[in-house]
């Protein structure tokens, strides 16, 4: 490997945020998931949970979509939400999903610079009351239209860069969040794969 190219893996793996994760529930087009897979490599999300409750497993994901930002990430799936909330509880103190309701928080009201879990429902009935009743509350992203809904590809980067802005003010990105044994073991994996 060139010393340019360990320069880049280092550079990427010194930005992922290790508190911050996206789960996405029974989302039926791969080109969706790939997309905010893509995006989650954009802003330094290292962990991404597909919940497939409804639906067959995802065999592949839409490399047009994702640039081959798959293999940069960390994807678990699962079939079960009881499994699958009880690994993200693990890992992150907070669990919101999108959901209009009256209780729910608007985007900007978050704190996304502490460790959360942010759960996009599927594209034609949204998050699921079962996720709902499993999480920590709901959040909306302002809009002012008609429509009261964005696709989950665009809701999905329009919150992951409002974390993005919090937490970069919040200097977040200016050191080194993953643990040493993760750190060491995606360096290794990494510098494996080719860019695409």
């Amino acid at each position: 490997m060139t010393p340019e190219r360990m320069e880049r893996l280092v550079s990427v793996l010194n930005k992922r945020q290790d508190d911050i994760t996206v789960v996405l529930e029974n989302v039926f087009d791969p080109h969706n998931i790939s997309a905010v897979m893509r995006t989650c490599d954009a802003v330094g999300v290292q962990e991404i949970y597909i919940l497939n409750t409804k639906i067959p497993q995802h065999k592949k994901w839409s490399a047009k979509s994702s640039s081959s930002a798959a293999k940069w990430l960390t994807v678990h799936q699962y079939e079960n939400a009881a499994e699958c909330f009880s690994s993200l509880r693990k890992r992150y103190s907070s669990i919101l999903t999108t959901y209009l309701s009256h209780d729910a928080v608007g985007l900007h009201q978050l704190d996304l610079t502490k460790s959360t879990a942010l759960v996009f429902g599927n594209e034609h009935s949204g998050v699921s009351d079962e996720i709902r009743e499993l999480a920590d509350g709901n959040f909306v992203i302002p809009q002012v239209g008609i429509i009261q809904s964005l696709n989950i590809s665009v809701a999905c980067a329009v919150t992951l860069y409002e974390a993005f802005r919090q937490k970069t003010l919040a200097g977040q990105y200016d050191q080194k969040r993953l643990d040493d044994v993760s750190y060491n073991k995606l360096l290794k994996e990494w510098s494996f794969r080719r860019e695409e």
